[in-house]
């Protein structure tokens, strides 16, 4: 077992974490289009399923169905981290979207940042000042939105949902970066979106909800075929990679940028309003991003790891050694 830091120079790092920024900001644009006609949850159920049954048959036609052959107990981790950031991150944010603007809701997922650097603090990682200060300051911001609500582009049940959800999916971010996973990052996003989807469908169920087929618009199917293919398919396996290749808190910095995306989307083509309020928290809670990106970028990286017994050179998550 070695321990090293992740090495954030790697091209890859700067392909896939620009589509997690963009492609993700626009989902919360697509979650809106998606919840007009069609319950939160049992649709996220469908993407999410939809998404892990397509890319588990791409990696069988490239890899051979030995791809998907993984240890129960990286398995179980999947499925526990799947439930953390699809059933109680990403279809709360669904819920949520039924009570406040995607502007606001975008905004208001900034708090994960702040659940990482508190996480790893409480592992004994000490991040750079300058990492906490871009925390810090991004905090401000989501303050001031939580405390007004957006200037009245919400109510008090979307906030709380919202909030949940962030925490739900920073601890599952956290998580992924601490436990054993699967070795290949694809076949880790089709067992979270398996594992997600399928918990989804209960939660939904369980509440109430019901798809009526005759009842869903032409905008909600558009909106739901486009969370499948770029949200699910692009956006999260782009996400599942870099957790295994680059600091969490890098990682976490897409927070900072969604919103932006999410607010102009929202005001060009729902009819939102950006009030001062989402203006002015927005911009705090985007100041963070120079911080925390700038000091993370400075990180020292230790020598690559040795190749492993099948010959590729293992990865391995910061500061500490994964189980083999």
């Amino acid at each position: 077992m070695t321990t090293q830091t992740h090495d954030t120079r790697s091209p890859l790092v700067w392909v896939t974490l620009p589509i997690v920024y963009v492609v993700w900001g626009s989902t919360y644009l697509g979650i809106h289009f998606v919840v007009e006609t069609m319950p939160p949850m049992v649709s996220a159920a469908i993407r999410f399923l939809t998404a892990s049954i397509v890319l588990a048959a791409v990696l069988v036609i490239l890899r051979g169905p030995s791809v998907l052959r993984v240890p129960w107990r990286r398995l179980g981790t999947a499925a526990l981290v799947g439930v953390l950031l699809l059933t109680g991150g990403n279809g709360m944010v669904g819920v949520a979207e039924q009570h406040i603007s995607t502007g606001l809701a975008a905004l208001l997922v900034a708090s994960v940042p702040l659940w990482l650097v508190i996480f790893r603090w409480s592992t004994g990682d000490r991040p750079a000042a300058a990492t906490i200060g871009g925390v810090l300051v991004g905090f401000g911001g989501l303050a001031l939105l939580t405390l007004t609500r957006g200037g009245g582009s919400g109510d008090a049940t979307g906030v709380v949902v919202i909030l949940i959800a962030s925490l739900s999916w920073s601890i599952g971010s956290f998580l992924s970066s601490r436990l054993p996973m699967p070795e290949n990052p694809f076949t880790a996003s089709v067992y979270e979106m398996a594992a997600g989807g399928l918990a989804l469908f209960v939660f939904g169920f369980g509440r109430g909800e019901t798809l009526h087929l005759d009842a869903v618009s032409r905008a909600s199917w558009l909106g739901l075929a486009y969370l499948i293919v770029f949200g699910s398919l692009v956006a999260f396996t782009s996400y599942v990679w870099l957790l295994g290749n680059a600091p969490i808190s890098l990682v976490g910095t897409y927070a900072y940028v969604n919103p932006g995306v999410a607010v102009l989307l929202g005001v060009a083509f729902a009819g939102e309003h950006a009030t001062w309020t989402i203006l002015a928290g927005g911009l705090i809670i985007i100041a963070g991003v120079g911080l925390v990106v700038s000091t993370e970028r400075r990180s020292r990286t230790e020598a690559p790891p040795e190749p492993s017994a099948g010959g590729e050179k293992a990865v391995e998550p910061a500061g500490q050694d994964r189980a083999r």
